[in-house]
């Protein structure tokens, strides 16, 4: 299974994100394509450790934790139209060459820092994962949002 760790598939998902530009048009969802890249940039934060993820309410929580083998045991994509964290939400229009530099900065930091780089803080949505967990995570997470972008 593809994951954030593996220096081909960070490489995989820059060379995707050099296809964006600022006006690519969604084929699903409301988000633009940089306020796209700055939620993603958002998620690899939370995986660095730079951001601490909210605690999300009790329901979510324990539901997550039984969606998480469904989500990151396996080879299939997430679905369109998936709910997010609103700390993930992004109101603004960022641009794009800054937020993209931002994310491709971020996945370089998480594939050098590899597991022991990697946040011990649980997912506001899955809770406690393991290093590995986030790797898949964070490669499904940004393979969603790019291909929401035709990339």
């Amino acid at each position: 299974m593809k994951n954030l760790f593996e220096a081909a598939t960070a490489e995989e998902m820059k060379g995707r994100l050099a296809q964006l530009r600022q006006d690519s048009p969604a084929v699903w969802g409301r988000m633009t394509a940089a306020q796209m890249v700055e939620h993603c940039a958002r998620g690899v934060e939370w995986a660095v450790g730079d951001t601490v993820p909210p605690k999300g309410p009790l329901p979510l929580r324990v539901l997550g934790r039984v969606i998480k083998p469904l989500a990151l045991g396996n080879e299939k994509p997430f679905g369109r139209n998936s709910p997010t964290a609103p700390v993930l939400v992004v109101q603004d229009e960022p641009e794009m060459a800054a937020v993209r530099g931002r994310l491709v900065g971020l996945i370089d930091r998480f594939v050098t820092g590899g597991a022991t780089g990697c946040t011990k803080f649980p997912h506001t949505f899955f809770g406690k994962l393991t290093p590995d967990e986030w790797a898949v995570l964070m490669y499904k997470h940004m393979d969603h949002h790019l291909r929401q972008f035709g990339v």
